[in-house]
């Protein structure tokens, strides 16, 4: 199929300008101001006063699969992303069986191959069952993983964490560290702030956070790791990450809709305001603005944990942590952020497109000769949240019921699409 994508708002070259994209056999073969064809040579879609970027990249989503087909499954999560303007994840190896060597990841790289819609690059563990006791088969399985991570737990003994870099270093492959000191939990699971205290629930403090940073930028500046950090949410993390940057430590990190968007004091006593790390302060929430003005935070990643809705339906102290965000973060996103004139739309692209593959090496520009990996946008499209219109088996956001503007009409993987919204070019 050849297309014809006429009269759009094109993202290229970080900027924002009216173009034509045409595309043929996957590929885009002419972007020009205006492409004119006759009757019958391309299939045209209108996409007059729509926004057309290159798909977004997610690098930390949960897709379940395998072990837990009930929360998620490779098709589900992959669709969902698809409606959210995503063309390429990276799949959290927290599976069952975790992808510690060949034989288990296979397990998932089979999945992946069978269902995927969009791309999809999965994380190999750092440790064997993500237990933090013994390293994980990194050689065997750095051909096919995107990096190596202990998603949901962290790896919490220093010595572990060393060897860990250095294997990884000499592989070529980053480190992607989920943060988080066991030792300092309590058995929390809100933060330490004012909604803890007021209400009686059990705390989560900053610093099981912002140590094991500061913990592993020493060891990154001894060893020279790529090193990635998992979902910043604490001031305290963002000024770690700023000062490590500028001593010219190979350090980059995410956030994501949440914690830029939300903070502690809007929590309900629900379980789809229950997430690991959690929603904190607003002095939190301004330090990460700052953190993405300036360059600190490098990228928007959802963090896309779908629970069943028994699991998320026991309030915020027995409720299992996680929400989805795939179809519903950029929309979050350009509607607090953009429209209220925090950053700008090339900066917001900038974070959820270009940075991650910058430092990940994945997705596509749009640029002639490249796959047509691309997402279109109705950013004047109104809509109120609706989690039962989720393509996510997960239903648990704390966006339920918001009012946002911008929606992903159109996305496409190498020249197919993948998802269409059904009121393309009507609002």
């Amino acid at each position: 199929m050849t297309y014809l994508l006429k009269n759009g708002q094109v993202y290229m070259n970080h900027q924002i300008t009216k173009a034509d994209i045409c595309i043929e056999n996957g590929h885009i073969i002419s972007i020009s101001p205006e492409i004119t064809s006759s009757a019958g040579d391309f299939f045209i879609i209108d996409c007059s006063d729509k926004l057309i970027v290159p798909g977004l990249i997610d690098v930390h989503v949960h897709l379940r699969e395998p072990g837990f087909l009930y929360k998620e499954d490779v098709e589900s999560g992959t669709r969902a992303a698809a409606r959210g303007g995503y063309t390429c994840v990276c799949a959290m190896p927290n599976l069952n069986p975790v992808p510690d060597d060949m034989e288990t990841l296979q397990l998932e790289l089979d999945a992946i191959e069978e269902k995927a819609l969009i791309y999809v690059s999965p994380y190999g563990a750092i440790t064997k069952g993500e237990k933090g006791e013994e390293l994980a088969d990194l050689e065997a399985m750095a051909p096919y993983v995107v990096g190596f991570s202990d998603d949901g737990r962290g790896v919490q003994d220093e010595e572990m964490m060393r060897v860990a870099m250095k294997r990884a270093k000499a592989l070529g492959m980053p480190i992607v560290a989920h943060c988080e000191d066991n030792s300092l939990l309590h058995g929390g699971y809100i933060h330490d702030g004012e909604y803890a205290k007021t209400h009686g629930h059990r705390g989560i403090c900053s610093e099981s956070e912002w140590g094991p940073i500061a913990r592993d930028v020493k060891l990154v500046e001894e060893i020279g790791v790529d090193y990635h950090v998992c979902h910043v949410s604490a001031k305290e993390s963002v000024e770690v990450i700023r000062k490590a940057k500028a001593a010219g430590v190979n350090i980059t990190c995410e956030t994501g809709p949440h914690y830029l968007t939300m903070n502690d004091s809007m929590l309900q006593e629900d379980g789809r305001f229950k997430m690991n790390p959690p929603i904190r302060g607003e002095e939190d929430r301004l330090a990460l603005i700052e953190g993405i003005k300036d360059g600190t935070v490098d990228m928007i990643a959802t963090d896309h944990a779908p629970h069943s809705a028994e699991e998320k339906g026991k309030g915020l102290e027995k409720s299992l942590m996680g929400v989805v965000g795939l179809e519903t973060a950029f929309a979050k996103c350009y509607t607090e952020l953009v429209k209220k004139n925090v950053i700008t739309l090339e900066k917001l692209i900038e974070l959820m497109h270009d940075n991650p593959k910058k430092r990940f090496g994945l997705g596509t520009e749009i640029a002639v000769g490249e796959p047509a990996d691309l997402a279109v946008f109705d950013l004047e499209r109104k809509y109120v949240i609706d989690p039962e219109s989720f393509m996510t088996k997960g239903r648990s956001t704390p966006f339920a019921g918001d009012e946002v503007h911008g929606d992903c009409v159109l996305t496409m993987v190498d020249g197919e699409i993948v998802w269409q919204a059904a009121f393309m070019g009507r609002r």
